[in-house]
């Protein structure tokens, strides 16, 4: 069993994630409590609007548990393994959201709690989280008869310390760019190990399309040709984060770029050299508006948009007609200047200079602001 979890925010971000069905074959809400908010984006936006009351810039505790194919859970299991979990995190009773996903016969379950302390308006601390994940997941292992997985922070009885797993930014980032970070780890190590000072290497990933840039919380950041950041240290295989500032005492670090400036001028590289896509630009131009267009083809889209340019033009520059034929319907809108008040009928209503005026009082009532 696998326990992650860290304490982010963004609920609307969020919820996409966990709602997402395209990269998950099934997509269920289990459990929504201690909100009013009835659906699972209405629920996180409410556990944000709460934690205005404290000072934290993550409101959410985010957790997954994920077990082999082969040891699914049941929904027993499920609910005991999420209790226990909220218990060790101290998150007992906070309000939270379950979303179980299935992927390829596999399941695995996301759960979000609420850190706001409503008695005390603060955040409930997250303390060596991943210690506590393990202890959970070590205990239920054995409870449940599944297979132990061997941690990094406890019950390592003198066996070395596992090799560090993609955190789920660096998955959600090969998702986008469709660089692994075992792919990235092996280019990087490569240069570093065939190179013996800081502006070699430094040359020697510009020559393979990355970039060297400045860090905010490391000390360097490497770039890869389609926008990706990835740590130096984290990319070479058995070096420490000494270790690489050793070999890059050569290399003044701020003189390279930030990050940000590192990644627009990758991405606007790629944009340069990424031929445009082929097109029929005689298709789109002559694609007529028919039933049964495709709304998702772009052709069609750019039809659709073309034709009704060509309405309303046609539509502006008819003439217009000198009386409607008796039991004809005219359609008027609200700013058509040739639309008349009706013979008899009331002038329109304006307001007073002192409604107007009302809200521009520049002196309130002084007995108000003495009750004050």
């Amino acid at each position: 069993m696998v326990i992650k979890g860290n304490a982010r925010a963004g609920a609307r971000s969020l919820a996409a994630h966990l709602l997402r069905a395209d990269t998950n074959e099934q997509v269920t809400v289990a459990e929504i409590r201690g909100v009013v908010a009835e659906d699972l984006l209405g629920a996180l936006k409410e556990i944000e609007a709460v934690s205005v009351c404290t000072n934290t810039a993550k409101p959410f505790y985010h957790a997954s548990i994920n077990v082999p194919i082969e040891e699914k859970l049941t929904p027993e299991q499920r609910m005991k393994a999420i209790d226990r979990l909220e218990k060790e995190m101290g998150l007992t009773d906070q309000p939270r959201a379950i979303v179980i996903h299935e992927k390829y016969g596999r399941e695995h379950c996301h759960i979000v709690w609420s850190r706001t302390d409503l008695e005390h308006s603060r955040a409930i601390r997250m303390d060596h989280n991943f210690r506590k994940h393990e202890i959970v997941a070590r205990e239920l292992e054995r409870e449940f008869g599944h297979a132990r997985v061997q941690g990094a922070h406890i019950e390592r009885d003198g066996q070395e310390r596992p090799a560090r797993t993609p955190g789920h930014d660096e998955l959600q980032q090969a998702g986008r760019t469709g660089l692994k970070p075992r792919d990235a780890k092996e280019q990087i190590t490569a240069l570093w190990r065939s190179t013996d000072s800081g502006r070699a290497f430094q040359a020697a990933i510009e020559e393979k399309g990355w970039l060297l840039a400045r860090g905010d919380r490391r000390d360097f950041v490497v770039v890869d040709p389609k926008g990706g950041t990835h740590s130096l240290a984290r990319r070479v295989e058995g070096a420490r984060a000494q270790d690489v500032r050793s070999r890059m005492h050569d290399v003044d670090a701020a003189q390279l770029p930030t990050v940000a400036d590192a990644r627009a001028h990758q991405l606007t590289r790629l944009a340069i050299l990424t031929p445009p896509m082929e097109e029929d630009e005689e298709r789109r131009r002559v694609t007529p508006v028919v039933d049964g267009l495709e709304w998702t083809d772009r052709a069609g889209m750019v039809a659709q948009q073309r034709s009704a340019m060509k309405w309303a033009e046609a539509a502006n520059s008819a003439p217009r007609a000198a009386s409607p034929t008796p039991g004809e319907k005219v359609l008027r809108f609200a700013e058509d200047p040739d639309q008349k008040p009706k013979p008899g009928g009331k002038e329109p209503r304006t307001a007073s200079p002192r409604r107007l005026n009302f809200f521009e009082d520049k002196n309130p009532d002084k007995d108000i602001d003495r009750d004050r």
